[in-house]
């Protein structure tokens, strides 16, 4: 089959490679029909991440046909549209049995190499999913939007952790895929004001037409006024913070009022600088949100009843032969693109 291989850091291959045998009775073969670009794998392009070491088939957020199934699958059968999550879980160890999935001890996640283990990808023809982390997708919803539901569950996750109030006014910071993905579901749980904090001037635009109220550049100096102002002086109870790095993530904690919640969503550096004695004299509470943990099915039916739409994010869809073009594209910030999808 054709596959799309990191041989090293910044080269992306298509390549011949075996095609994926069954090694496992719960496993299916999934004829892969569309495959978007995460963010996570344009930052292990360069090997900066540590989790993408060539060689490997990258890639963890699609959608496809399943067209062989393992002998003790019971819930799907060849020929059923599926997506799938990107976290293949053990089933079996304390957090599991806790149906806290996404903290699995065993967790491994598709198209990643680290230390611990390695887990070829879907930018390929075909990929082997385990039957547990499977979802069949609605009638209405094509492939290529399908590929959206994994970001799409990363932002609801986030949100279930931490929800707004009626008419709470809330803030995301950073608005890029999941940034924006975490505007549009806020959208639809509060009537509030909902505040985007971006520094790139087409990114605020988007992030308006995607639900923001308003739109903040956070270099600004008078970021703290106008969101003082825009909540009658109330500054914000909930943030969202979708980058992963230390300047937005302190712009997070500034907006905050005491006593206040910050969801780290993003997630590009291992470690930041953090303002210890504003979030401890403010008693700041700072939520970690992990993966996706049972938010497909809600996100899969709004994708498809358009009450999440999600095709204006998605900028190019491509072929499997065109991957390492569009990666670059996505690399060196090209033409302010926001998902790529690829079609095997």
């Amino acid at each position: 089959m054709k596959a799309l291989v990191l041989t090293e850091y910044k080269k992306l291959e298509l390549q011949d490679v075996p095609k994926p045998v069954i090694a496992s009775p719960t496993q299916v073969l999934v004829r892969i029909k569309a495959a978007s670009i995460c963010g996570s794998d344009v930052h292990g392009f360069d090997g900066s991440t540590g989790r993408r070491r060539p060689p490997i088939i990258m890639g963890h957020e699609g959608s496809g046909i399943i067209e062989e199934v393992g002998s003790m699958v019971t819930h799907f059968k060849v020929g059923d549209r599926v997506t799938f999550d990107s976290t293949i879980y053990c089933g079996s160890c304390s957090y599991c049995r806790e149906g806290l999935f996404n903290l699995c001890d065993n967790r491994r996640v598709l198209g990643v190499s680290c230390e611990e283990y390695r887990q070829d990808g879907i930018f390929a023809e075909y990929a082997l999913i385990e039957e547990r982390v499977l979802f069949r997708l609605p009638d209405d919803l094509d492939f290529v939007q399908a590929a959206m539901a994994e970001p799409a569950g990363v932002a609801a996750h986030a949100i279930s952790l931490a929800s707004p109030k009626l008419g709470e006014d809330v803030a995301v910071v950073g608005s890029g895929l999941i940034g924006l993905l975490l505007i549009k579901l806020l959208r639809t749980r509060t009537s509030g004001k909902i505040i985007a904090i971006e520094m790139d001037e087409s990114r605020r635009k988007t992030a308006l037409a995607s639900g923001a109220d308003l739109a903040f550049d956070p270099t600004d100096p008078l970021l703290k006024e106008k969101v003082s102002q825009a909540t009658h002086s109330q500054m914000l109870g909930l943030v969202y913070e979708a980058v992963g790095a230390t300047d937005p993530i302190n712009t997070a904690i500034s907006l905050v009022r005491k006593g206040g919640t910050v969801v780290l969503v993003g997630n590009i550096r291992p470690t930041i600088e953090l303002p210890l004695q504003s979030v401890v004299t403010r008693q700041i509470k700072v939520q970690g949100s992990c993966a996706i943990n049972g938010e497909y099915p809600t996100v899969l039916r709004m994708m498809a009843d358009k009450h999440l739409v999600v095709s204006d994010l998605i900028s190019k869809v491509a072929s499997l032969e065109e991957g390492e073009l569009w990666f670059k594209k996505l690399y060196n910030r090209e033409d302010n693109l926001l998902k790529v999808v690829l079609v095997p």
